[in-house]
């Protein structure tokens, strides 16, 4: 779960449009894949069709989409095929990289530090999807308050950032992830976190979750919840209702729609 980095106004609409995501100025693109991109995180594996760059017709490629902010402020569309080689950062050893591709590891932190000393908490993940390393700044990592109703210490905040697992007290553990859309991984198929902002809080019903490393999705005890997430839902539900809004629920690999106090849609 990361915070929303870019406006839906400043979207490249020439670049969708090029590979058949915008139409007449409207978006070709789920709910959950454009929130995705708008939080900075990757889009779920994308069918591109009938795509035309440098005088090469492409008749269909399986992709993931991103949006990267340039030196003049506006929005690159970065495309991420599926690679043959996994090229990884020079920041990581050999026995670090193969770990990572083999899954062994979900994540390793690095501090990196610029010509000016000034040091930056960087997460590398290995997205099995493009056969890519994927690198996420943990400042930006937007850290939940409450997860099924039950409020974070700043131990359990501070091992979010860091790509760690948290557990709750009910057993419930889930962890950041920079390499599928939700942006986050849990033994559990839903859960519900809160984040309080603007005086009120917003609530995020995430759905269809992926399963933590070690972990068989399919796994019965995932369907299995606590007091704290349906105490959580009914929360949602009321407040949803309370400001006449209509709430989602999906099955797919999709959170809902949160709301906040103020009735805004995050």
């Amino acid at each position: 779960m990361t915070d929303q980095l870019f406006d839906e106004q400043a979207l490249p609409m020439e670049d969708l449009e090029k590979i058949g995501l915008s139409k007449n100025g409207r978006l070709i693109l789920s709910e959950e894949d454009l929130k995705a991109l708008l939080s900075g995180r990757r889009t779920d594996m994308l069918r591109l069709e009938n795509l035309v760059s440098e005088g090469i017709h492409i008749l269909a490629m399986d992709a993931k989409l991103s949006l990267k902010q340039n030196e003049a402020g506006h929005l690159d569309l970065l495309v991420h095929p599926i690679y043959r080689e996994a090229e990884y950062p020079k920041y990581l050893t050999d026995s670090e990289a193969e770990a990572l591709e083999k899954g062994e590891l979900v994540n390793i932190k690095k501090v990196l530090s610029d010509t000016e000393g000034k040091e930056t908490d960087i997460l590398i993940e290995f997205d099995k999807d493009t056969n890519e390393f994927i690198v996420t700044d943990t400042e930006k990592v937007l850290v939940p308050d409450f997860v099924n109703n039950e409020k974070l210490t700043l131990e359990q905040k501070e091992r979010y950032r860091k790509g760690k697992e948290v557990e709750l007290k009910d057993g419930t553990k889930f962890q950041y992830s920079g390499t599928n859309r939700q942006g986050i991984s849990a033994n559990k198929l839903a859960l519900v976190a809160s984040i309080l902002i603007d005086g009120g809080i917003s609530y995020l019903l995430f759905k269809g979750m992926n399963a933590l490393l070690g972990e068989k999705k399919e796994d019965e005890s995932r369907k299995h919840y606590g007091k704290g997430y349906h105490q959580a839902l009914k929360d949602m539900q009321a407040e949803g209702k309370e400001k006449g809004q209509a709430m989602e629920f999906q099955n797919k690999n999709e959170y809902s729609r949160g709301y906040s106090r103020s009735g805004m849609k995050r």
